[in-house]
């Protein structure tokens, strides 16, 4: 089972990594091979609407992302986390999603499998944290994350969203919340 933990977050051991590291950690213990991704460090552009991918499913965008488009193929569970910017994912998140257009472009144009049938559907988790309590603080960034999920042939089966968390460490006053997040990555990472 091959997990793929997704951080969006800028911040480097913030709130909303901290719940995917111990997502990770549940993975781990439950037989998973899990790969930790950090999209802050990594260079990759926005989607340039070149529509070159259009025509046989291949992005000419030559940066990080070339090296994510054989593991978002090969993974069996993938969990996204991103904090709330402006009651959205961040630009880390919104730059890596919108270079998923391959993939919808295989699926949806050029009608080719490009994950194994014996591997659909997947499974996926959205994870996020977000400093005000609105109700539909998370509304927008979960309908952009379950249409990734849909292309990516994914199930959105799970989420862990916490609002009213904003100072960098702060989850770490919320051990239900670990837990939870630990508990959704054992889930997943099992077949």
């Amino acid at each position: 089972m091959k997990v793929l933990v997704v951080s969006c977050s800028p911040r480097k051991d913030g709130n909303t990594e901290l719940l995917l590291r111990e997502c990770e950690k549940g993975a781990r213990d439950s037989g998973a091979d899990v790969e930790f991704v950090r999209l802050s460090e990594l260079e990759i552009r926005p989607c340039a609407e070149c529509l070159a991918c259009h025509r046989d499913g291949r992005c000419v965008v030559d940066d990080d992302m070339q090296a994510l488009y054989p593991k978002l193929a090969d993974m069996d569970a993938v969990v996204l986390g991103s904090p709330m910017f402006f009651m959205g994912i961040t630009a880390w998140g919104k730059a890596f999603i919108d270079r998923c257009q391959p993939f919808w472009a295989m699926k949806y144009l050029l009608g080719r499998e490009f994950v194994p049938r014996e591997k659909v559907p997947r499974k996926g988790a959205f994870v996020s944290v977000g400093g005000t309590k609105f109700g539909h603080l998370f509304d927008g960034a979960v309908n952009v994350v379950r249409a990734l999920f849909a292309v990516l042939e994914v199930r959105y089966e799970d989420e862990l969203l916490i609002g009213g968390v904003d100072r960098k460490g702060e989850i770490l006053e919320h051990p239900e919340a670990l837990k939870r997040s630990y508990e959704l990555g054992y889930k997943l990472g099992r077949r």
